[in-house]
């Protein structure tokens, strides 16, 4: 069995972070563990606390993991300070980790801020050039590369930008604007586009957190990258279309599958 590694906050409700991650793979069929880089008190509306990790305790984590079940690849989410970062790559570097996604979590959907100002720049010089795939959203990728990203153009521009500066592939993720939620993946070699409707649902909390850690769990499992996003796009599009509301007043199922949170696709009838 393939095993994965997140290292990324938790979230107290169970819909971004750690908790979306390890529900994803455990719907890819891989083994998932997690180092935690902070606690949250969040749920789908805001975040209310943030509690970080010592970096000492985020080195013991990951080294702990390295040394008796080591990941076949590792997400990394949110990591809010300069110094946890440090500590990050220090130990991916020591340990020779492979198939690294970076997910710059910058700003949550909700809109609270994740990623103080002086990380930013770690990211960009400690984790990004240990990545295969980083996968900024629009936001993100606007606020790593100083463009406007207004249109499927602009968004082209940014990502090759941000892809020259890192030197690694790019997969921007295109759902915050437009008639569709189309992402673009750049590498050396290609530019690719993987078109996806937008879909009328509300519940998108974590929605980034499921999608890179869909590209780790089939990058584990031996997919080339390419063929690994393409996978976890159509996971992450089927998980929206099935529709499911946790809120108060929820109805019935109306589809063969149902959505678990914002992340986990179950048959109808499967006594889940």
């Amino acid at each position: 069995m393939k095993k994965v590694l997140t290292i990324a906050g938790s979230d107290s409700s169970g819909g971004a972070g750690i908790q979306a991650d390890l529900k994803t793979m455990l719907a890819h069929g891989v083994f998932g563990m997690s180092a935690v880089t902070a606690l949250t008190a969040q749920n789908t509306t805001g975040v209310r606390m943030v509690q970080e990790a010592a970096p000492e305790f985020l080195a013991a984590e990951i080294d702990a993991v390295f040394e008796d079940i080591r990941p076949d690849a590792v997400k990394i989410g949110m990591v809010s300070s300069a110094g946890l970062i440090r500590v990050i790559a220090e130990r991916l570097r020591a340990h020779e980790a492979e198939h690294i996604v970076v997910d710059p979590v910058m700003v949550a959907t909700s809109g609270a801020k994740l990623l103080e100002d002086s990380a930013s720049l770690a990211l960009r010089q400690e984790l990004f050039p240990l990545a295969e795939v980083i996968t900024p959203n629009i936001p993100e990728l606007s606020a790593l590369t100083g463009l406007t990203v207004d249109s499927r153009e602009t968004m082209v521009q940014a990502a090759r930008s941000l892809h020259a500066a890192a030197g690694v592939s790019v997969l921007a993720k295109g759902g915050h604007f437009g008639e569709d939620a189309s992402d673009l993946l750049v590498t050396a070699d290609e530019e690719k586009w993987f078109a996806a409707p937008r879909i009328d649902n509300p519940n998108t909390h974590g929605t980034g957190c499921t999608l890179s850690s869909a590209i780790a769990s089939n990058l584990a499992k031996g997919f080339p990258l390419t063929e690994a996003v393409g996978l976890a796009k159509s996971y992450l599009t089927g998980a929206l279309l099935s529709g499911l509301n946790l809120g108060k007043g929820s109805g019935p199922l109306n589809h063969g599958w149902a959505l678990q949170g914002d992340f986990f696709m179950v048959e109808k009838n499967a006594g889940a």
